[in-house]
C-alpha cells in the first residue's frame, strides 16, 4: 500500500502533528457525537496513531475495538498513553495494515479519522475496508475538505488531496448512506491561512482558538447550514 508516510522526515512532521491535535478536545467529542449512531459490535480503528481519537469512539456498547496503526513508533506513544490510563486498556492495538489482520477477519463498524487523504490508492484502500465490513456493518470516513484550501500544511504532512462529495461518491460504486461536512465556521480559519498567513504548520495556541472558538460556534451553525459547508467532509456507507 503506498502511502505518503514513507520518509523520516515526514514521519516525524506527522508525529509533531498527532500530537498537536490531540488537544482539540471539542472537535474529536463534535466528531464523535456525529459518529456514534453508525458504531456497534467490533469496531475497527485504522490508522489510529497515537490513539487521540481511540478514548472518544470506544464506550461499552462495543464489543470490541481494535486500533490499527503501521508506524511503531506511534504504536510506542499508543501503548505508553493506554499505559497512563487515557486509552481504554480494552482496545487492542496492532502494528500494521489491512493486510495485516487474520484473512478472513471482519467488524461491524470501521473509521478512518484524517487517514484516506494520506494513501495514494485511496480507491484500493476503500474497497480492502470495505472488504472487511460484515454484512450491515458501517464505513466511516473523515478527511479535510475542499482541494483549494490545500496548503503548504498539508503537503508538509503527506496529504496528497483534499475531499468533496463528488470525490467521495467517487471512491466506490457504493454510494454514501451519508455525506456531510463539518466545521463552517472553520473555513473561515482555512481561507485566513490560503489567503493571508500561508503557514505550513499551526501553532499550540491556533489550534487551542480553533478548537474552542471556531469548534463550539460550528457546532451551533452547521445544523443551521444542513452541513452543507465545512473544513472536513464526513461519509458513511452501509454494506
Amino acid at each position: 500500500m503506498a502511502t505518503a508516510l514513507e520518509t523520516p522526515a515526514q514521519l516525524d512532521y506527522i508525529g509533531e502533528e498527532l500530537e498537536l491535535f490531540k488537544l482539540a478536545e471539542n472537535w474529536k467529542q463534535y466528531l464523535a457525537a456525529r459518529l456514534r449512531p453508525y458504531l456497534t459490535g467490533d469496531l475497527l480503528e485504522v490508522g489510529a496513531g497515537i490513539g487521540a481519537n481511540t478514548g472518544y469512539f470506544d464506550r461499552p456498547e462495543l464489543s470490541r475495538y481494535v486500533a490499527l496503526e503501521p508506524d511503531g513508533r506511534l504504536c510506542e506513544e499508543f501503548r505508553r498513553e493506554q499505559g497512563a490510563g487515557k486509552i481504554p486498556e480494552r482496545c487492542e492495538l496492532i502494528q500494521g495494515t489491512l493486510e495485516t489482520l487474520t484473512r478472513g477477519e471482519t467488524f461491524d463498524s470501521i473509521v478512518y479519522i484524517d487517514v484516506l487523504e494520506h494513501i495514494e490508492d485511496d480507491r484500493a484502500e476503500f474497497a480492502r475496508a470495505f472488504e472487511r465490513l460484515r454484512p450491515g456493518g458501517r464505513l466511516c470516513v473523515l478527511c479535510p475538505a475542499h482541494n483549494y484550501f490545500y496548503s503548504p500544511f498539508d503537503r508538509a504532512i503527506g496529504h496528497f488531496r483534499r475531499y468533496d462529495k463528488r470525490m467521495f461518491r467517487g471512491l466506490s460504486e457504493q454510494q454514501p448512506l451519508k455525506l456531510e461536512y463539518l466545521d463552517s465556521v472553520g473555513m473561515l480559519a482555512s481561507a485566513a491561512n490560503k489567503l493571508l498567513l500561508r503557514q505550513s504548520y499551526p501553532n499550540e495556541q491556533q489550534i487551542r482558538v480553533w478548537d474552542r472558538l471556531f469548534v463550539r460556534a460550528s457546532r451551533l451553525v452547521d445544523p443551521l447550514l444542513l452541513h452543507a459547508v465545512g473544513k472536513s467532509i464526513v461519509g458513511v456507507w452501509a454494506k
